[in-house]
């Protein structure tokens, strides 16, 4: 069968040939030298797509990503077109900010070339941002308190359940002496984990007891008063009280006792599920009623000090947060007087944080107020209500986390690869018979697509285009149509829908990092997170991408980014990929400890920076590998140092059958073993692997002598090195 005749598909609709593309001129059907490239494609918007790349700039870059938004008072893009943390937020001199990719080189850089030789993924602590933000929310109510002539004052409780990392819990509790801040326990863990943590405490700092309870976990918080720490058991349950009454007895300790009521004040969003008469936690007013009753009963309603709340987190407004602290106001006036000797109106938690930089109410991700509106809303309308009930200012306490923890923390993790940018190509192979092995109807789409393009009738040439397609990919799979033509088939589709410009320009960036250990909320709840490149920002992205992660999990991937969009704005990769670094910002609460294990992957490398006075104006105080992949492995109860020996010896069983001239022998095996047993479950860059690729002919790696020697093969069956800690690094 003869060629089939075809018109150049740009001539054909009538569209100018875009730059770059180089066009056959003959008319028949595409022959093997037509090839294509396509331009870039910008990620920018109206605006920014009118400035050039030579005129882009840093501030660009800011608006683009809307850093100035999200990121203030921490978080800007400096001069250089990289992310610039300023530890002490508003206060911050130019010469203290810290230049986050320098903290990545000092960390991830070789120990030979002066870094700390870390793997990535790595997050980034800053404790100076935890100071500034629980200053800055004292701050905050100490100037409501003086405007509305409030009579008491502000004590709040950091809920360690938003990140238990122990140097977290240090520094807050080291941070928040000076204002009697305190911790709040969920579990007997988090209790127990308090209980110390308070001993170098303000003696003044609460200790609030929320969740289930057991005998033990109130046992614990009775004893925690024993050893003169400030400890609070809130009733979750009605039954609760029992427990508390009959353990007390025994131990011959006055417990504090606080109830969690159910408000009527409830708002929609997603974190709004723990609130309101159906909530899972708190007593109704009946219940609260009941515990009066028996407390006074017992003799015990002086023990009743405390009255606690939860709207829910992320509240919008400060409009619904007024509304659910008054009426919670006059709950607290109804129980003194009813012979409570009420102290304290705990708020809970729900002081939210923008998450997108909108200042919108409209969303889970944004808030519509700062941490002064909050604290004025909160003061104004528990003053108002005592006012009116003529009852003395009660000790305002919240349990703020996710506003303290959220910011003093950055994801730092590479881009080892991206999906190819070029122009589809026709395959070279099969074109001369290319219409030999279609079928009557898959011919008689292809005339129509002819026609189409003659008319340039795009609409119906894109619908030809797909049918033409869906022929010919059944009458491959009937083995009719050879790899070669379909390759061919593919190759023409691809270049008609680009030439029309409605193929998918969107391109998947491989990302060194598991999303289920590292951002678990975004595929639970679809929690989104401020997600940009940490450097290169004085360059115009000319790609969109999604972020796709290491896992074999289809889920693997972020995909929804802030402000409504389905891909990032991002820069080509230089090179074979890798060296491209993107930060995950305000993700300082609950993602480490919701992080799971899926396909084996651990945690990140973590490292603890403070704003020093050196010549690069930090200095890293602790540096920890992340997991290793023995670490995993033990974690579902395997045994690293059983499996190794049982690859060791088959080692010294198979390397014994080559030649003597082999380059691979059983010592060398053991240290690639023990080595890999040892190192994180993450990729690693070839300029950082002590693997070489040199194979013989069976294709084993194997270690060279530069990394490893001979004489370091018994060394090698322990597996699990002692974790390396720097204790204090100037960069």
């Amino acid at each position: 069968m003869p060629a089939l005749a075809c018109v150049d598909v740009t001539t054909a609709l009538l569209l100018p040939p875009p730059p770059g593309y180089a066009l056959a001129g003959e008319t028949t059907f595409p022959p093997p030298s037509l090839t294509f490239t396509t331009t870039s494609v910008t990620a920018i918007n109206s605006n920014e797509d009118e400035v050039s790349d030579a005129n882009w700039s840093p501030s660009l870059s800011a608006k683009l990503f809307k850093v100035d938004g999200w990121g203030f008072p921490y978080f800007g893009v400096n001069t250089a077109g990289d992310i610039s943390v300023r530890p002490h937020g508003s206060a911050t001199m130019s010469h203290q900010e810290i230049d986050l990719l320098k903290v990545v080189k000092k960390a991830s850089d070789p120990k030979c070339c002066g870094g700390l030789g870390l793997q990535l993924p790595l997050l980034v602590r800053f404790p100076d941002v935890l100071k500034d933000r629980l200053e800055s929310l004292n701050a905050a109510f100490d100037g409501a308190i003086q405007l509305h002539g409030y009579e008491n004052h502000y004590q709040g409780v950091y809920p360690v359940k938003c990140n238990q990392d122990r140097f977290v819990v240090e520094d807050i509790v080291e941070f928040g002496s000076q204002f009697r801040f305190g911790l709040e326990a969920g579990s007997k863990p988090e209790l127990l984990l308090a209980m110390s943590c308070l001993c170098k405490g303000n003696s003044e700092a609460f200790l609030i007891c929320n969740g289930f309870k057991d005998s033990e976990y109130i046992s614990l918080a009775l004893i925690a008063r024993k050893l003169a720490l400030n400890s609070v058991i809130v009733l979750e349950q009605e039954e609760e009280l029992d427990m508390v009454v009959e353990i007390s007895n025994k131990l011959c300790i006055r417990p504090v006792i606080g109830v969690r009521a159910k408000l009527r004040t409830k708002h929609s969003g997603h974190f709004g599920s723990t609130s309101g008469d159906k909530g899972k936690f708190g007593l109704t007013t009946i219940q609260i009623l009941r515990v009066v009753k028996k407390l006074e009963q017992l003799d015990m309603l002086d023990c009743l000090q405390l009255l606690h709340f939860h709207i829910g987190s992320q509240i919008p407004t400060t409009e619904l947060l007024a509304d659910g602290v008054g009426e919670a106001a006059q709950i607290y006036c109804e129980l003194l007087r009813l012979g409570a000797q009420m102290r304290v109106l705990d708020i809970g938690g729900g002081l939210g944080i923008d998450y997108d930089g909108s200042k919108s109410s409209d969303s889970d991700l944004s808030v519509a107020y700062g941490l002064e509106e909050y604290a004025a809303a909160v003061v104004h309308a528990v003053k108002y209500v005592c006012d009116r009930r003529n009852v003395k200012h009660p000790v305002i306490c919240s349990e703020s986390g996710r506003a303290i923890v959220s910011h003093h923390s950055v994801l730092i993790f590479e881009a080892i690869g991206a999906s190819s940018k070029s122009a589809s190509s026709l395959s070279s192979i099969g074109l001369q018979y290319f219409g030999e092995g279609l079928s009557e109807e898959a011919l008689a789409d292809y005339q129509n697509i002819s026609a189409a393009t003659r008319r340039g009738d795009h609409e119906a040439c894109l619908l030809y285009t797909d049918q033409f397609k869906k022929r010919c990919v059944d009458q491959f799979k009937q083995g009719t149509l050879g790899i070669e033509q379909l390759a061919a088939v593919d190759g023409l589709c691809d270049l008609i829908t680009e030439t029309i410009g409605v193929k998918d320009q969107v391109r998947k960036y491989h990302m060194n990092l598991s999303v289920f250990t590292s951002i678990p909320d975004f595929w639970s709840i679809d929690q989104l997170f401020p997600i940009i490149p940490i450097h290169r920002l004085d360059e115009k992205p000319t790609a969109r991408g999604i972020l796709s992660d290491l896992t074999c999990d289809s889920d693997g991937k972020i995909d929804k980014f802030i402000g409504g969009e389905s891909s990032l704005p991002l820069h080509e990769l230089e090179g074979h990929g890798g060296g491209y670094y993107l930060g995950m910002f305000l993700g300082g609460a609950y993602e480490e400890a919701l992080g799971g294990l899926h396909n084996l992957f651990g945690g990140p490398s973590v490292v603890r920076v403070l704003q020093s006075d050196g010549p690069h104006g930090f200095a890293v105080t602790r540096a920890v590998a992340g997991p290793s992949c023995a670490d995993v492995l033990r974690v579902m109860q395997h045994e690293p140092q059983l499996m190794f020996e049982t690859l060791k010896h088959r080692a010294l069983e198979f390397c014994g059958q080559h030649d003597d001239d082999s380059v691979v022998d059983a010592a060398g095996l053991a240290n690639c073993l023990a080595r890999s047993f040892d190192n994180m479950p993450y990729l690693v860059s070839s300029s950082a692997c002590s693997l070489n690729a040199v194979t013989n002919n069976d294709g084993f790696y194997y270690c060279s002598g530069d990394d490893f020697s001979a004489d370091s093969a018994s060394a090698a069956t322990s597996v699990a090195g002692e974790d390396e800690h720097w204790s204090y690094c100037c960069a």
